[in-house]
């Protein structure tokens, strides 16, 4: 008698590619929204404009590619590169270069090495990146929190502002930006004054600014989600939270009035969007447990490494790309011993 047989896998998951993106753009709701409410609706206008720019670029490639088009547009991942840019970038940046970082992470740091699973770097940091080295003057024009700036704009202020690079009325750049938290942060000790003085400052806030807590806080609550639902492991966000704080807490052990608290370090800048929603990129990441926890720890030292002394204060791009360097060597040396093998390779 015959039987039916088939190929491997036997089993197969609940999860899928297009499910997993949308449950990582569910979780992401909270943070877009925060955003949106302390920084205004430029935030909303990047995200739309990387989106249309990233659904453009990816069908265009496919279509050169001789690639199914629809069906991997809709697996979301290009969206959810858009979107992660998106939040990224400051709420007053052209629309042409938000444009431009988008088509570099979908056409050169993703589609170059062959789509979605092949990347070795993370495509909206390897995007974001590009933007900040290039037009570092445009990506630290940040809005300061709507509760203490004394301008605001509105929605038709913001797109005016971005689409044309028309102020309104009577405003300058000065007049409306301001340093964020780790860039006032960076300049105050660079000038020798303490963190007490520096925080005398009505941006900050219990432990990081006002606005940005919140961000960070509700970018939390969204990667708890994610590690609820098992659309992450809890590995690289805790090495890189764990990591970044251990390092923090001992310069601040050292000298409280040079180094800012490791609550600082956390709840500032991109750091809860980098640990569960960057950092923790299936593709670009460690993938044993233990490498995980290493790969993570390693982001989380690097970051607070150049925040510290490097030149560029908020530093989770890039310690998420150069670990994204070493996460084959590290899953190289982390693999888990297969079962019925000694550790010296005998059976």
């Amino acid at each position: 008698m015959e039987f039916a047989t088939s190929s491997s896998p036997h089993i197969s998951g609940s999860q899928s590619v297009s499910r997993v993106m949308a449950e990582v753009l569910l979780a992401l709701v909270p943070g877009i929204v925060a955003l949106i409410w302390f920084f205004g609706w430029g935030v909303l206008i990047n995200i739309v404009i990387a989106a249309i720019a990233a659904l453009t670029a990816e069908a265009a490639v496919l279509k050169l590619r001789g690639r199914p088009v629809l069906r991997t547009l809709g697996d979301l991942s290009a969206l959810v590169t858009a979107v992660l840019l998106g939040l990224a970038l400051p709420p007053t940046l052209p629309w042409w270069l938000t444009v431009l970082g988008v088509v570099f992470a979908i056409v050169i740091a993703k589609q170059l090495y062959g789509g979605l699973g092949y990347n070795p770097f993370n495509p909206a940091m390897a995007g974001y990146v590009l933007l900040l080295v290039s037009f570092p003057l445009d990506m630290t024009r940040w809005l300061p929190p709507a509760e203490v700036a004394q301008h605001t704009l509105d929605f038709a202020d913001s797109l005016r502002l971005i689409l044309t690079g028309s102020m309104p009325s009577g405003m300058t750049w000065d007049a409306m930006t301001g340093a964020t938290p780790l860039d006032q942060m960076r300049t105050g000790l660079d000038m020798n004054r303490m963190i007490h003085e520096i925080r005398e400052s009505p941006l900050w806030g219990s432990v990081g600014a006002v606005g940005w807590e919140w961000v960070a806080g509700l970018y939390l609550a969204g990667g708890l989600y994610l590690v609820w639902r098992k659309i992450i492991s809890w590995h690289i966000p805790a090495g890189m939270l764990g990591g970044l704080f251990v390092i923090a807490l001992l310069f601040n052990m050292i000298d409280a009035h040079t180094h800012p608290s490791p609550l600082f370090h956390l709840f500032s800048g991109a750091t809860m969007l980098g640990a569960f929603f960057i950092a923790t990129d299936p593709v670009s990441a460690a993938t044993t447990n233990r490498g995980k926890l290493i790969y993570g720890a390693l982001i989380g030292i690097l970051v607070f490494v150049i925040r510290t002394y490097g030149g560029y204060p908020d530093a989770v791009a890039f310690a998420v790309l150069l670990m994204n360097m070493a996460a084959p060597t590290i899953d190289y040396y982390t693999q888990p011993r297969a079962f019925g093998h000694r550790k010296d390779g005998n059976g």
